[in-house]
């Protein structure tokens, strides 16, 4: 079967784009616990100047949706597979269940192990998070070499320090930030080191395998928690969110609805929090002032990228997407004080052992810098250094998602959509335009096949493979529709079916069914549950064959078969 869908796509592409005449470069950008209106291009204030180029330049898909979730998301993404058929539908903590392994299934290819039957070189970089096996003495037949890239660098565990990153790894070999021979910053930052990779592995492959296309792969980790960024970037937003939640929220609406990335008749979901009833305003401004400056050195760091490909002459034959992993993360990591990270006033000089430059942090938190100044949390202390973890909190959270309702680990609108923006000058011949087709991240392994020309392997390690779940986006970017049966979720518990303009959503195992017409309200304000039971009985009945085939269930929440065992293991 897999052979008749390349063979498909590949006669699409010869019929409708006769002008593509070599194969594209692909380059996927995924940043980290972003919203859907964050980015200038779809509605926000923060400064985003390389990513509003390239969808003046491309296409923004309006309706696209990601897992809800960090790994569940890059699980997808890479196998072309909802999160559970691939072995990770939550966390990296392994269960007696074969959709929760928190590892990638050994009979799913990546989209690089894919490409590379057709000839392309691949490279990855930033966050990896599909492998519970991350120690330096771990099992690497899940790390990024083991999976199809020839080279990669960045951290293979899902959060840690800007300033001082958890398991970073270059190829096979696990890394220190600060003794690593081949890239010695004046002062480090990840964001920074994840493009200046992307952009060296692009200009390499240019000057060294420049005869075959290129795939990378690159996950930025902004702007996930903890709260770090420089100081030349806090300062562009100084006072820009002392007004609080509803003067953004607002101007963000009103801004979505005039570029068009949402309806103007949908109206707006509840505030989350109340920004006069907080006592900590300058706290909770200075919050949002660096998850801003963490968007925006992402987005410089993008720029670098683009600048690479310009450099080596390949802009214009790549196809770019930009996405986002999960909506904006409502989680309080840090928002407190601990018993090993008091909550008090940043120090003026350091008070613990200064710790060697080769040492491999153990743990994702740090106790302190390399230096010994202790790592803090709570309200007395603003965040942005090193020296600090703090998370930019659910009223912000609430404001990244505009207008949408619910965060991140939920799968109503604002946990599971995300901006996607396409570019590719020589494919897409449409600049500036939106794309209103319902996609998903299971759409990039088929696009990838599609433009890539390549072919679905039958077997994987000795083993059947699961042929992808998505459809190639190609049609889209001639605004044609995509047709598909549904487009269906689970994280948490918390579960959903796409079918046409129909969803259905529920929040936790316990929770019941809402039914919304999304054409008249993606805000989900208006549960038609109650007056539809056949389309709930419908579409719930097809929901739960759909989770049965996907490995969705027995699952591990608390109310199907064998979740005792499942529970016990989990804790272990």
């Amino acid at each position: 079967m897999g052979s008749r869908v390349v063979f498909c796509g590949l006669l699409f592409f010869s019929l409708a784009f006769p002008s593509w005449a070599r194969q594209p470069n692909i380059v996927i950008i995924l940043s980290d616990d972003m919203g859907f209106s964050d980015l200038g291009c779809f509605g926000g204030e923060i400064l985003t100047p390389n990513l509003n180029r390239l969808a003046e330049g491309g296409l923004r898909f309006t309706q696209f949706y990601n897992t809800a979730r960090c790994c569940p998301t890059r699980a997808s993404l890479l196998t072309g597979l909802y999160p559970h058929q691939a072995g990770i539908g939550h966390m990296m903590n392994e269960t007696v269940w074969p959709g929760y392994k928190g590892d990638l299934n050994a009979n799913t290819p990546t989209i690089a192990e894919v490409l590379g039957t057709a000839g392309y070189r691949n490279y990855a970089v930033g966050k990896w998070h599909v492998t519970r096996h991350t120690g330096e003495e771990a099992s690497r037949h899940n790390w990024p070499l083991q999976r199809g890239f020839h080279h990669y660098y960045g951290t293979l565990q899902g959060g840690g320090s800007f300033f001082d990153p958890y398991t970073l790894t270059r190829d096979n070999t696990p890394i220190s930030a600060f003794a690593d021979p081949q890239f010695q910053p004046k002062k480090f930052y990840y964001t920074d080191a994840i493009a200046h990779h992307a952009s060296r592995f692009i200009v390499d492959h240019h000057q060294n395998h420049g005869d075959k296309p290129l795939f990378l792969y690159a996950a930025f980790t902004a702007a996930h928690w903890p709260m770090h960024a420089l100081e030349e970037d806090i300062a562009k937003y100084k006072g820009k969110y002392a007004g609080g939640f509803e003067p953004i929220r607002k101007a963000r609406l009103e801004k979505a609805r005039k570029l068009g990335v949402i309806d103007a008749a949908w109206p707006m979901s509840a505030t989350t929090q109340n920004w006069d009833a907080l006592p900590d305003k300058a706290w909770e401004a200075r919050c949002m002032e660096v998850y801003a400056a963490m968007i925006d050195r992402l987005d410089q760091g993008i720029g670098r990228i683009v600048q690479a490909l310009k450099s080596t002459g390949e802009f214009e034959n790549t196809l770019i997407f930009f996405l986002q992993d999960n909506g904006g993360c409502a989680e309080g990591s840090g928002r407190t004080g601990t018993k090993e990270h008091p909550e008090e006033a940043r120090l003026d000089k350091p008070t613990l052992p200064a710790v060697d430059l080769a040492y491999r942090w153990p743990m994702m938190i740090p106790k302190s810098t390399r230096d010994g100044f202790p790592v803090l949390m709570g309200k007395k202390v603003m965040p942005g250094g090193p020296d600090t973890w703090i998370a930019y909190g659910p009223g912000w959270a609430n404001v990244s998602n505009t207008p949408f309702r619910e965060f991140k680990h939920w799968v109503h609108e604002g946990g599971i959509s995300t901006p996607l923006i396409a570019h590719w000058l020589e494919g897409i011949k449409a600049p500036g335009e939106l794309r209103h087709q319902p996609g998903h991240l299971i759409d990039l392994m088929a696009t990838c096949i599609d433009v890539g020309g390549a072919q679905f392997p039958a077997r994987r390690a000795n083993a059947a493979t699961l042929p992808p779940e998505g459809k190639s986006l190609v049609p889209a970017f001639a605004n044609k529709p995509l047709e598909r049966e549904a487009l269906y979720w689970e994280h948490e518990g918390n579960r959903a079916i796409r079918k046409g303009d129909w969803k259905l959503v529920a929040k936790g195992p316990n929770g019941k069914w809402e039914l919304y017409d999304l054409k008249t309200d993606r805000v989900e304000l208006n549960d038609l549950a109650s007056e539809n039971p056949k389309k709930v009985s419908e579409l719930s009945t097809q929901w739960e064959k759909w989770a049965y085939r996907a490995k969705v269930l027995p699952w591990i929440w608390g109310e199907k078969e064998g979740t005792k065992k499942g529970k016990e293991k989990k804790k272990q």
